[in-house]
């Protein structure tokens, strides 16, 4: 059984702060230009852990990812010729 699993990124004020963020899911990225990180849950949790993170006095924002939603098969993706030539070849 595959557990499907959704991104939340969440904007923090200090950098210091990003080690509590492990605890409430899989730590993917933080970013300590921007000041935010990247955590996965599973979809059934996510209602759950984002009012948990909300309520922390460290974080100024949650969002979801939206990555589950967009669509990834493209129906008129043009395969490039360079790269099809270097393949055939074993470049």
């Amino acid at each position: 059984m595959r557990v499907h699993r959704q991104g939340i990124i969440v904007y923090f004020q200090q950098m210091k702060n990003v080690r509590h963020l492990k605890k409430y899911g899989h730590l993917i990225h933080a970013s300590k230009r921007q000041k935010y990180a990247l955590i996965y849950v599973n979809q059934d949790e996510i209602d759950e852990k984002m009012d948990m993170l909300r309520k922390l006095p460290y974080i100024q924002r949650v969002e979801l990812s939206y990555k589950p939603e967009v669509r990834v098969d493209y129906e008129n993706a043009k395969p490039d010729k360079a790269k099809e030539y270097d393949y055939k070849y074993g470049i």
